[in-house]
């Protein structure tokens, strides 16, 4: 591509504000050199790369690039055999660490995330591995550029043969400063330095005091910095020692350049594949930031922009065209006034072809789609040249002879007011012929232009159309939206109009343009309102398909969750069962055994909350079932203890013992007693209904109290709730011992009854049961 044209289509801004985002030196450098290219492949591979970085910037947010120098310059010089220093070291150990966490950083997010960077994989293949130097120059040299004492045994022992003859001179001064004449002789009660050695202020008037070398004056002259006599030799050696190390430093400086030297080569390569990262996540970070997209590219010719606008100007406020042409139209012509747009939009489409083939997403929606061109050739703007002494006209048609004699069927070619700057009707006679032959040759072509003449040109020649950019008449201003197949209109009457001419004016000046241009302006404004209504009629429609469209991939992720989730759910189900079944049978199984025991063991004295025990581990084995609640008939009246009732649950008839609480009954089926709910039981008439009797809460011995409280699968609130009223019924029964029967389990419900009959002021004392009488299963109490 031509730089003339890459400025002409402001390729170079694009470039300097992509630059701003690299984060290297080297990166900036070799962006200067970015150039669109016109090998399809090659353009292919560039728009991946950047594709590659816009997935990596979005998992990971941002890519370790710090740490990295243009050691290009340090490689070169230790090349040629140059010492290089401690600080240029330092850099290329920087460098080489900088590609070394970004060598690990691919290979991480190739384990770790679901996406595919084999361009970025590649580049990593091609960075030397050489950690090696790095570690040998980060032995020798801090992140401060400054050679370490550990850098080699001499180095060491100068330093600290340094160190101490400088405490020494420091100790003899400061002697000075401390001494009984000091505040009088002494300018100031410090050490410093003069030349590289150890001085003291003097007073001017006692130099000869303390002897030695002046090193220094003030500017007053009053104060002189002396290094006295007593100080020379040390500090001459402290200065032997620092030539010493210096020379130690420079050696030690030599032999690392050296070991640069043998791999400058791969340094060369190292920066290459650096900048070249660089370049393709700052490609990357411009596209966020400018909210671009990759476009699709073919080697056909083809364009279609979706939603495009100008990147240079403001997102906010920038008008987005959808602009497609290349396969059944070639050539699109814009007409119209002045200011309305048409510049902007030949440089948009433009800029995002060349951007396209410089590997740069382009600011247009998703779907997007460029052709790469082998050449692009733009004649825009006022480029009259006074040195060459070249009218308006005589520019532009310099440029027009250029473009003819080096463009073909794989160029695209944009005129910007083609024939503008000379006689109306042969200005519009040359814009015809150059359009009939660019276009007659195949190539892809774009003008603009104000003459009338060019507004039929679309409508008699197969593969073009015609354009115009909106203008508003009610605002007198342009809208900036591309209308094609439109031509454009001036709108000289209308705007005058509202502008305060007088109607008679505009009527007379109507007669003088004559029946035709009347004619062909009302077919423009029919056209224009065709087109304005068939483009809103279009765009509602496509709202509406990509609503319906998502609201069937919602219906169908739903489904396939449902699906999903009824699957886990009988899985699941099953599982449960199958395992509640198996841990049933094993209980039933032990249940079993221990009956038998027990039958077999007839002389045994077995007690009856073995029994209900037994029949609750029983019960128990019995997978938990919903059950279908049989509602119980409505009793003639509230039921009573000592009531008969049947036992809907089991069909059973049993008797009514006591209520625990406003809807539980304990009842009494056969030798086994149950908690239920009263809305189960079903109250039985007896054969011969007894007179109600009035009782009252006080009892005696011939109360029905029995002598133990079974409390076992009680919950802790249930059973504190039926322990006192035992205990109280206990009382008015003269009982003086009671046993408590809540079984082992984890100790929880034990622990609750005994604190609660440890603070209840009629339990005398209470104890856990002998062996024969349940051991820690009961609590026996002793009642006052």
């Amino acid at each position: 591509m031509e730089n003339r044209v890459l400025k002409t289509l402001e390729f170079d801004k694009i470039r300097d504000i992509v630059a701003t985002h690299c984060t290297s030196f080297a990166g900036r450098s070799y962006i200067e050199k970015l150039v669109p290219v016109s090998e399809f492949d090659e353009v292919v591979r560039l728009l991946e790369e950047m594709d590659e970085g816009l997935s990596i910037l979005r998992v990971r947010g941002n890519v370790p690039m710090g740490g990295i120098s243009d050691i290009r310059p340090h490689a070169k010089r230790a090349q040629q055999g140059g010492m290089l220093s401690a600080y240029e070291l330092m850099e290329v150990a920087n460098t080489i660490r900088a590609s070394r966490i970004l060598r690990q950083f691919i290979e991480a997010i190739v384990a770790d995330e679901d996406i595919d960077i084999p361009h970025f994989v590649a580049k990593k293949e091609l960075i030397p591995i050489l950690t090696g130097l790095e570690h040998e120059i980060n032995a020798c040299i801090d992140d401060n550029g400054h050679v370490v004492d550990s850098a080699s045994g001499s180095l060491r022992s100068i330093r600290q043969g340094l160190r101490l003859q400088e405490g020494r001179v420091r100790e003899k001064l400061e002697s000075y400063t401390r001494g009984r004449n000091a505040a009088k002789m002494l300018s100031d009660s410090i050490v410093t330095i003069r030349n590289d050695r150890f001085v003291i202020p003097v007073k001017a008037e006692y130099r000869s005091h303390y002897g030695g070398v002046i090193h220094d004056m003030s500017s007053s002259g009053q104060t002189l910095f002396i290094e006295p006599d007593a100080v020379v030799q040390a500090n001459n050696e402290i200065r032997r020692l620092k030539m010493q190390e210096q020379e130690e430093i420079e050696k030690i400086l030599i032999e690392l350049s050296a070991k640069v030297q043998e791999i400058a080569h791969d340094l060369f390569t190292l920066v290459a594949v650096l900048a070249e990262i660089d370049i393709i996540l700052a490609k990357a970070k411009f596209g966020i930031a400018q909210k671009c997209t990759k476009p699709e590219v073919n080697n056909e010719g083809y364009i279609r922009l979706a939603k495009a606008r100008h990147p240079l100007l403001p997102i906010d406020t920038a008008v987005a065209n959808t602009i497609e042409f290349g396969k059944d139209i070639t050539t699109i012509v814009i007409t119209g006034p002045n200011t309305g747009g048409k510049t902007v939009t030949l440089k948009t489409v433009g800029l995002c072809t060349l951007m396209a083939q410089a590997g740069l997403p382009i600011p247009a929606l998703d779907g997007s789609e460029i052709a790469v061109f082998d050449s692009v050739y733009a004649d825009i703007g006022d480029e009259q040249s006074i040195e060459q002494s070249l009218s308006t006209f005589s520019s532009h048609m310099v440029n027009i002879v250029d473009i003819i004699q080096k463009y073909d069927d794989r160029s695209l070619i944009i005129f910007d007011e083609l024939g503008s700057g000379t006689d109306p009707q042969e200005g519009a006679a040359l814009a015809i012929s150059i359009l009939d032959e660019v276009h007659g040759h195949g190539a892809r072509v774009m003008a603009t232009t104000h003459y009338p003449e060019l507004k039929a040109y679309g409508y008699n020649r197969p593969g073009v159309a015609n354009a115009s950019v909106e203008f508003d008449i009610e605002t007198l201003s342009p809208t900036y939206r591309l209308l094609i197949g439109v031509p454009g209109r001036s709108n000289a009457f209308e705007i005058s109009k509202r502008l305060g001419l007088q109607e008679r004016i505009i009527e007379r000046a109507k007669t003088f343009t004559g029946t035709d241009r009347g004619e062909v302006d009302s077919m423009i404004v029919s056209l224009e309102t065709s087109r304005v209504q068939s483009e809103k009629d279009a765009e509602q429609t496509h709202e509406v398909l990509l609503e319906t469209e998502q609201l069937k991939r919602e219906l169908e992720e739903r489904l396939a969750e449902f699906d999903s989730m009824k699957e886990r759910l009988e899985a699941k189900a099953k599982e449960k069962a199958k395992k509640i079944v198996e841990d049933a049978k094993r209980e039933s199984e032990a249940v079993i055994s221990d009956l038998r025991a027990m039958r077999l063991n007839v002389g045994a004295n077995i007690k009856e909350h073995e029994l209900i025990e037994a029949r609750k581990r029983l019960e128990g084995a019995s997978p938990a079932e919903e059950k279908k609640i049989v509602k119980a008939k409505a009793a003639p009246r509230p039921l009573q203890v000592g009531d008969e009732v049947k036992v809907l649950s089991y069909g059973q008839k049993g008797t009514l013992i006591e209520k625990v609480s406003s809807k539980e009954w304990i009842v009494q089926i056969g030798i086994l007693k149950m908690k239920l709910d009263e809305a189960g039981l079903e109250y039985v008439k007896p054969e011969k209904e007894k007179p109600t009797v009035v009782t009252t809460s006080v009892r005696g011995r011939e109360s029905h109290i029995k002598l133990e409280l079974d409390l076992r699968g009680e919950r802790y609130e249930d059973a504190i709730f039926r322990t006192e009223k035992y205990l109280d019924d206990a009382l008015l029964s003269n009982y003086h011992q009671v046993s408590i029967i809540h079984g082992k389990g984890t100790g929880a419900l034990r622990q609750g009854i005994q604190q609660y009959l440890k603070n209840h002021s009629r339990v005398k004392s209470y104890r856990f049961g002998e062996a024969g009488e349940g051991g820690h299963g009961v609590t026996v109490v002793e009642l006052k």
